[in-house]
């Protein structure tokens, strides 16, 4: 398997020199350079497969000979093997038709470390066997961060920074962060937004000089491995609910467009996906786009679903790509043209073929506590903001009564206690490795929005067997 970049300059690489890499050195985003295909009598295969088996199904068409059998089977396992439920992914139905499946089993109790275990894990492999460590940096709006260090704290190899709004995450999100004691992990409040923060994480890849210096990787999904280990819950989920035979549809909770843009990447591998409905709150740019054509930036609004406090959604460059049937140069001219104007149309006909998989549903902080409570009270299921969405979006833009739909809760309660005590009128307790988060001490930097400020930090702060 080989990967090519969304904007057409940079070197074709083979899975470990992606990983390694993280973002283009034209400063796109990698992709296969075809998709793996699923055919109905592979996808059927995968039922009775454990987690764990069925990703390692998935994943091996995007490894290649990169990692051999024997290798990847045991990262996947161990990533694996310690979540919450046995189950890793639970399926939990909500009404005839509608079901929530729980993606916050892992350690950091969100959806991100389906991604972030494999890859902490993948990065030792790959690292170990070149004899080489790497530096990773990163932004976060929540919980990318918890989910990355969490996964990468200790390994000897890595060097990790991760980037968050300052007095922008919940103080569960923060405190995962600033209360890890390992040498390797630096979190760093960024006096700004998320999109700052991801702004500064993009310019340190792009200043070649210090990029090389470091050796710079990264957690985020603009990291390829991250996306497809994410790909892997849609196949779950579908093969549970009896696909190949009947078509599944998915509401996603969506800021950074990396989570269902992994949906994305299942139904083009021949997941029989009827629809993916976008949720989001008030920083609705994806829904506004669906709705018109037009990617318009505005400011960002703080919510009680911070992780979805984002205005520049990096992935859905991605999108864009095969939106413009993989033409490089004119996904370079489209996003250049977003960043500089703040705006980008792209065609009623290409509008029109976004919508044929896409809807977007958009939601307040006032709907989003009065869907917590009315779930609540009629099942007792408790849920975050983010997956709240999630089930209003299905709820309200479902467009085949006959098919079900995947709402997908994308943070354990607890991670939000103050905004799902405000709705149901319960506190949601952290698990017992988590009951004492709040009376750890803490230990951060407070930067401002400044490149030349942050890459002083990461320089004088990397190990020394890590400098150049």
């Amino acid at each position: 398997m080989r990967y090519i970049s969304t904007r057409g300059q940079a070197p074709v690489l083979e899975f470990d020199e992606v990983l390694l890499a993280g973002l283009a050195r034209d400063g796109g985003l990698y992709l296969p350079e075809t998709w793996p295909q699923f055919d109905a009598a592979e996808i059927r295969a995968l039922r009775g497969l454990s987690y764990a088996e069925l990703a390692t199904r998935i994943i091996a068409p995007f490894v290649g000979d990169r990692i051999d059998e024997a290798a990847l089977a045991a990262i996947v396992a161990e990533s694996y093997r310690d979540f919450g439920h046995d189950a890793v992914a639970p399926l939990q139905q909500l009404d005839a038709n509608l079901w929530v499946m729980e993606l916050f089993h892992g350690p950091t109790l969100a959806f991100k470390d389906f991604a972030m275990q494999f890859l902490g894990r993948a990065f030792d492999h790959v690292l170990g066997r070149r004899g080489e460590r790497v530096t990773i940096v990163g932004a976060t709006s929540g919980d990318t961060g918890p989910a990355a260090i969490e996964a990468c704290r200790d390994r000897e190899a890595i060097d990790i920074f991760f980037l968050y709004p300052h007095g922008r995450v919940s103080e569960v999100q923060r405190r995962q962060m600033t209360t890890v004691e390992s040498a390797n992990v630096h979190a760093i409040a960024v006096e700004g937004t998320f999109d700052d923060c991801q702004d500064l994480v993009k310019a340190m890849f792009n200043d070649t000089p210090f990029r090389d210096e470091l050796r710079l990787s990264a957690a985020n999904s603009i990291n390829w491995a991250r996306v497809m280990a994410q790909i892997v819950y849609y196949f779950h989920a579908a093969v549970s609910l009896g696909a190949p035979d009947r078509p599944v549809s998915f509401a996603v909770p969506t800021g950074n467009f990396g989570n269902v843009y992994a949906g994305y990447a299942a139904r083009a591998m021949g997941l029989p996906i009827d629809q993916f409905i976008v949720g989001s709150n008030v920083n609705d740019i994806l829904p506004r786009f669906f709705d018109s054509g037009s990617l318009t930036m505005a400011g960002v609004t703080p919510t009680i679903s911070p992780s979805m406090d984002i205005q520049v959604s990096s992935n859905f460059e991605r999108f864009l790509f095969e939106l413009y049937g993989r033409d490089g140069a004119i996904t370079a001219q489209a996003v250049t043209e977003f960043r500089d104007a703040g705006a980008l149309s792209v065609g009623d006909n290409l509008w029109q073929k976004a919508r044929e998989t896409f809807v977007g549903h958009r939601m307040d902080d006032t709907k989003t506590k009065a869907v917590i409570g009315e779930v609540h009270a009629s099942s007792g299921y408790l849920l975050d903001p983010h997956s709240a969405i999630a089930v209003a979006a299905a709820r309200a833009k479902a467009n085949d009564a006959s098919v079900p739909v995947v709402a997908l809760a994308t943070a354990h309660p607890a991670k939000f206690p103050d905004a799902v005590h405000d709705a149901s009128g319960v506190t949601p307790s952290l698990p017992p490795a988590l009951a004492d988060l709040c009376e750890r001490p803490e230990r951060m930097a407070v930067l401002p929005n400044d490149l030349a400020r942050m890459e002083a930090y990461v320089r004088d702060h990397v190990s020394l067997s890590g400098a150049a």
